[in-house]
């Protein structure tokens, strides 16, 4: 019986998991496809910022596929939500902060299902990206009233600034021994 509930118990975490895992991924694919188009518009360090958040997100989608399977479960590739393209760089940060506050809310929510089940493990994880996430949330919110308060004018001091996120991302083909 204790067998038992412990399987109902590891289900209920690996199913807030991968819904984490989907909102992350999720995530991942609208920012970089806003990251490609603020580039496109020519506001770079705009840009950059929003590609360095999808990487954070790509970072946490892995950090829930990698607890998934640790309680044996199978990670989801499925987005949340389908990517919302062509956005006006005037709406994007105020739909970005959106999309991060209900995330934060969303897994604070998910945080207490792993409490009542038992995982401190996955609440530790939970934790230290709600916090990740508020901080996504208040870079999104402040761009966001710099637009809605400085309008043209800043976006026009934004506008011609290099797209640049420091070093290339190591990767499989640029890891030494690696490829």
């Amino acid at each position: 019986m204790a067998k038992e509930a412990r399987k109902e118990r590891r289900e209920k975490v690996i199913t807030v998991l991968n819904q984490a895992r989907a909102m992350e991924l999720q995530a991942v694919h609208q920012y970089m496809n806003q990251h490609y188009n603020l580039d496109d518009r020519d506001y770079g360090e705009l840009a950059a910022k929003v590609k360095l958040i999808a990487i954070d997100e790509m970072r946490h989608a892995e950090m829930f596929a990698e607890r998934i399977k640790e309680l044996g479960g199978e990670p989801t590739t499925d987005l949340a939500d389908k990517v919302v393209k062509g956005q006006k760089v005037e709406v994007v940060f105020s739909f970005d902060a959106k999309l991060e506050a209900d995330t934060v809310d969303v897994y604070n929510g998910f945080l207490l299902v792993c409490r009542e089940n038992g995982d401190s493990t996955s609440m530790k994880i939970f934790e230290a990206i709600i916090d990740e996430e508020q901080a996504h949330y208040n870079y999104f919110d402040n761009v966001n009233d710099h637009i809605v308060e400085l309008g043209a004018a800043y976006l026009a001091r934004i506008a011609g600034t290099p797209a640049e996120t420091g070093s290339p991302m190591q990767g499989f083909v640029t890891n030494p021994g690696g490829g």
